[in-house]
């Protein structure tokens, strides 16, 4: 399957899994972005450990490696679960369709990292030969979408939002966590183009980046879970049915988790930008779904993402 499709089926899993967040935070509960975080590391850590385990009956598996690949990766799995858990914090206090767009500016920044690490390791060459007009069009596109909806929603945030509505009482200061998230999740995204590089990366797989990220999470699950029975002196029940949104969510996290890394595996710096593209499918599942009002503005930017990925697969099919 070729890297248009492995995003395209990551920006669908991820804009699904970001409306199911949505609906399973608890504007008044202060621990729903760490209960978030309990349920995506326990389906995270469940395909991890099946993995793991399948891992196991090849004969360059061996423990330390496991270790030693785990240590090595550790950084990146830190700075894509910082960056998850403040947007989930974000959630409680902006709309999904201002939290989403301001924080996927990631995919902009993120290939414009790549873009200069590949250049001082000489590989600029082999960028622009992967770029057809095509590709590099469609691409300027869906990055000028993103940006315009940023600023779109940021905007909103300031003039629109009821000032008596709680949720809001934080005004600007919320939009901090969409920000801090983007700027960890570029450092966790530009890592993973470059971890995942034949020539440049780490030796790693997209098997044992799926991996170890997966077990990582579920360490940071288990952690929050026992932060949050010391805190509150009482056991979080994931399984309760109040919890499901929180398990779907997770489910399509993992979902999109996969199809992204073997996207970032083939072309990172064109996937990365067209992945972060997933804020669109939250914005518009948002207003189907959630009832946000979309602006003149909003739309204008949805069609210049969609026109961006329409060429980007008008360029894949050419290619193939």
């Amino acid at each position: 399957m070729s890297w248009f499709f492995l995003s395209l089926i990551c920006v669908c899993g991820w804009g699904l899994a970001d409306l199911f967040y949505k609906k399973g935070t608890d504007e008044e509960d202060s621990y729903s972005h760490l209960k978030i975080a309990v349920w995506v590391g326990i389906v995270m850590g469940v395909c991890a450990i099946g993995l793991l385990i399948a891992s196991m009956s090849e004969t360059s598996f061996t423990f330390a490696s496991l270790i030693d690949g785990a240590v090595k990766y550790a950084p990146v799995s830190l700075c894509y679960i910082i960056s998850m858990v403040i947007g989930y914090a974000g959630l409680r206090y902006l709309e999904l369709s201002i939290v989403s767009p301001v924080q996927n500016a990631s995919g902009a920044l993120s290939m414009i990292c790549m873009i200069i690490f590949f250049t001082l390791r000489g590989k600029f060459g082999g960028l622009v030969d992967e770029f057809s007009l095509i590709e590099f069009i469609g691409t300027v596109l869906i990055v000028i979408g993103m940006i315009v909806l940023g600023f779109v929603e940021q905007h909103l945030s300031h003039s629109e939002m009821p000032d008596a509505d709680k949720k809001y009482k934080y005004g600007a200061l919320a939009l901090l966590f969409p920000i801090l998230y983007c700027v960890f999740d570029t450092i966790g995204t530009a890592a993973d183009g470059i971890v995942l590089d034949e020539e440049t990366g780490l030796g790693f797989g997209e098997i044992d980046v799926i991996i170890l990220y997966g077990l990582t999470f579920f360490i940071a699950g288990i952690v929050a879970y026992i932060y949050m029975w010391i805190r509150t002196k009482k056991a979080y029940n994931p399984f309760a049915k109040s919890e499901r949104p929180k398990m779907c969510a997770a489910c399509a996290e993992e979902f999109g988790q996969v199809f992204y890394v073997y996207a970032m595996a083939a072309k990172p710096v064109i996937a990365a930008p067209m992945v972060a593209s997933y804020c669109i499918v939250s914005v518009i599942l948002s207003h189907i779904f959630l009832k946000e009002k979309l602006t003149e503005g909003q739309y204008i930017s949805i069609i210049f993402v969609i026109i961006g990925i329409f060429l980007l697969g008008i360029a894949d099919g050419l290619g193939a």
